[in-house]
């Protein structure tokens, strides 16, 4: 079944995003096992950061969040690297997608009025610096930050093989790939 929201697909493609889709929320397979990597502290942010495990909250409450949702917006971009071991551009690329991710947000947000939208991005939040959750204090931006796929128990991989975007992008690229999911009414 074809999303009516399809003309989203060419605006994030518009506004940068490397590859697009929408998908049925009712398609997401959701595994508890997806966040296990973010308990293990894969990222190295678990336990520091209130978009991210523990403080984000339970699995089980996360996943039926996101089931309230009815459609989503997957995009992701691709970037260049002079080697797989280029932290220096993995760093600078992660900081590109999340200006492409901000403004692709945006454009939904303005452009189609949503009553509800939940945007999940590429690991947790990096808004801040250094996070207030580390100091026990609340978070200075709530409707900025956003939450990663993972933590919401969403396997990447198995979401972007389901809308028929590419896992790999070649020898020497990293992608990063964030999930605005919403409810039209």
């Amino acid at each position: 079944m074809k999303s009516k929201f399809q003309s989203l697909v060419e605006e994030a493609i518009e506004l940068k995003a490397d590859h697009a889709a929408m998908i049925d929320v009712s398609q997401i397979k959701f595994y508890a096992d997806a966040r296990r990597a973010c308990e293990k502290n894969v990222c190295g942010n678990y336990d520091t950061n209130w978009k991210g495990p523990p403080a984000i909250g339970p699995i089980d409450k996360l996943i039926d969040k996101a089931k309230r949702y009815e459609e989503g917006l997957l995009i992701q971009t691709v970037h260049q690297l002079s080697s797989p071991f280029d932290l220096k551009g993995m760093k600078a690329a992660a900081k590109v997608y999340e200006g492409i991710f901000r403004k692709i947000l945006s454009h939904v947000r303005v452009k189609y009025k949503f009553k509800d939208i939940l945007p999940l991005s590429a690991g947790c939040c990096r808004l801040c610096k250094v996070c207030t959750y580390v100091d026990g204090i609340e978070c200075k931006f709530p409707d900025k930050a956003f939450s990663s796929l993972e933590a919401y128990g969403i396997d990447v991989i198995a979401l972007e093989k389901s809308c028929g975007i590419p896992y790999y992008n070649g020898l020497n690229t990293i992608s990063y790939v964030g999930l605005i999911l919403f409810n039209e009414n």
